[in-house]
């Protein structure tokens, strides 16, 4: 069966947090694999990370990494300083996921998140598209130095401009060129953006190295009204191995409420015993579905 795991912030609503309290919850829960955001890395002293990677390694939990890239270094500006200094930033931090033993980054990882390009597309991107594609081959050779794979994470028209599409992402991942791109799709997004779930999967095909769950409404799987078998059909027919990690939004308030846009509580009770329990419900979920398709 695919690695399952869920994003840490469908408990915590500041980016940073105890992430040594979530490895072992995710542990307990059942979870392969537990997912943050790859920025906190850049925060942590080694001894720190040695910590996490042995719980990691202690509970039997995979650490992936997401990340939504500050404006401040946007690699697709136009503005050179800015573009450079995200390069740099960004192969910082997959140093970083290198050193712990990380397999996988994903995320706005190619142009700053939510950001709204100050020039006049009048419906050509493609400038910016160039710009973001320069950059990500030299991030590439950084990442395959390490053994990473970085994948590209397509988004809705409000969090990007870059890849709204999976048509679009296989696009970018040829243009760039590198065996270690890859491109990873999220449910919600693509229930946004795309015409067919089923579609985008398959136009993905063998460049899909990452997958988030997520309902339409940024719940749980099952709690809204995407087509989840649908999905799970297409994933099998394309032999779909790799991880699927669940990032949910679920609760207002903090710093993720604010960058979410989460304006109320998406559960009744977001209490850290009742979220348990949906994410302990989720797993079931998931686990279910997949071997309901043979991918058990």
């Amino acid at each position: 069966m695919n690695k399952l795991g869920i994003f840490v912030n469908f408990w915590e609503k500041n980016w940073a947090c105890d992430l040594g309290k979530y490895i072992r919850k995710a542990g307990k829960i059942g979870y392969d694999i537990l997912e943050f955001q790859a920025q906190a890395l850049l925060e942590m002293d080694k001894a720190k990370m040695d910590e996490l990677k042995k719980i990691s390694a202690d509970e039997n939990v995979e650490l992936t990494y997401s990340l939504g890239l500050d404006p401040r270094y946007d690699v697709s500006s136009a503005d050179e300083s800015t573009r450079l200094g995200g390069i740099e930033y960004l192969k910082n931090i997959v140093e970083r996921v290198g050193y712990m033993d990380g397999r996988i980054i994903s995320g706005v990882s190619y142009a700053g998140w939510g950001c709204v390009p100050k020039e006049d597309l009048s419906g050509d991107k493609s400038a910016i598209v160039s710009r973001s594609v320069d950059s990500m081959k030299k991030i590439a050779k950084t990442a395959a130095d390490y053994g990473v794979t970085y994948c590209v994470e397509v988004v809705n028209r409000y969090e990007g401009c870059v890849l709204n599409t999976a048509a679009e992402a296989v696009d970018y991942v040829d243009a760039v060129g590198a065996d270690n791109v890859g491109i990873l799709l999220d449910t919600y997004h693509m229930n946004i953006e795309e015409d067919s779930f089923s579609d985008a999967i398959h136009t993905a095909g063998d460049k899909l190295k990452g997958v988030h769950f997520g309902d339409n409404n940024r719940r749980c799987p099952g709690r809204g009204h995407i087509d989840f078998d649908e999905i799970a059909a297409a994933l099998k027919d394309i032999g779909y191995k790799d991880q699927i990690v669940s990032e949910l939004f679920v609760a207002k308030g903090g710093e993720v409420g604010r960058d979410i846009c989460v304006w109320r509580n998406l559960e009744k009770d977001v209490s850290e015993n009742c979220l348990d329990a949906e994410a302990a419900h989720m797993l079931e979920f998931e686990r279910e579905l997949l071997a309901r398709h043979g991918m058990a």
